[in-house]
C-alpha cells in the first residue's frame, strides 16, 4: 500500500458510511454504544478510512474521522477515472472496479459508491458481490483502488522512459 502524509493545507472531506448500535447486556440492564465506519478523501485520489466507537454517535463519527486521517492512501486517477480493471477480496466481500467512459457516472452502491466519490472518481462502473456488509466494502474497495498502478510507476519500475513509448 502507498500509504500517505498529507500536508495540514489538504482540505480532507469526511463522508459517514454507516452507524451501527452495539448493545451489551450486563446484570444491571443493556448497554447501547454506537460504531461508525468513516471514509475521509481530498477528492483528488487521496483516501483513508477509519472505525470509531463511543457511546454516543457524534464522538463514534469524530473518533471514527481521526482515525481515517491516520489511515490515508494514494490513488491514481486519471481523467475521472481508473486506469485498468480491478478485483479486491477482503473477508466475505467481493469488488470488482472498471474503468469507464467520460459521462458514465458512478456506477456504484452503497459503501463503494461512499469510497468512490471521496477519492474523486467520477466515472466507473462497479460491482459488489457477497457480502454486503459495510465494513469490509470499504475495506474491499480502499485495497482495489490502493493495488491498482498507473503507467508512470509500471515505466518506473521497469526502468523506461515514457517519452519513448509514446513517442515512437
Amino acid at each position: 500500500m502507498n500509504k500517505v502524509k498529507i500536508n495540514s493545507d489538504v482540505e480532507l472531506k469526511d463522508r459517514l458510511v454507516a452507524i451501527n448500535r452495539v448493545t451489551k447486556v450486563t446484570k444491571g440492564g443493556r448497554t447501547f454504544t454506537f460504531a461508525a465506519i468513516v471514509v475521509v478523501g481530498d477528492g483528488n485520489g487521496v483516501i483513508g478510512w477509519g472505525l470509531g466507537k463511543a457511546g454516543e454517535v457524534t464522538a463514534a463519527i469524530s473518533k471514527g474521522t481521526e482515525a481515517a486521517k491516520k489511515n490515508l492512501v494514494k490513488v491514481p486517477v486519471l481523467k475521472g477515472t481508473i486506469p485498468h480493471e480491478i478485483e479486491a477480496r477482503f473477508g466475505g466481500a467481493h469488488v470488482l472496479l472498471r474503468p469507464a467512459a467520460a459521462g458514465t457516472g458512478l456506477v456504484a452502491g452503497g459503501a463503494m459508491r461512499a469510497v468512490l466519490e471521496s477519492v474523486g472518481v467520477k466515472d466507473v462502473l462497479a460491482k459488489s458481490k457477497g457480502s454486503s456488509n459495510p465494513h469490509n466494502l470499504v475495506k474491499a474497495t480502499i485495497k482495489a483502488l490502493s493495488e491498482i498502478r498507473d503507467a508512470y510507476t509500471i515505466a518506473q519500475t521497469r526502468g523506461i522512459s515514457l517519452d519513448r513509448v509514446f513517442n515512437g
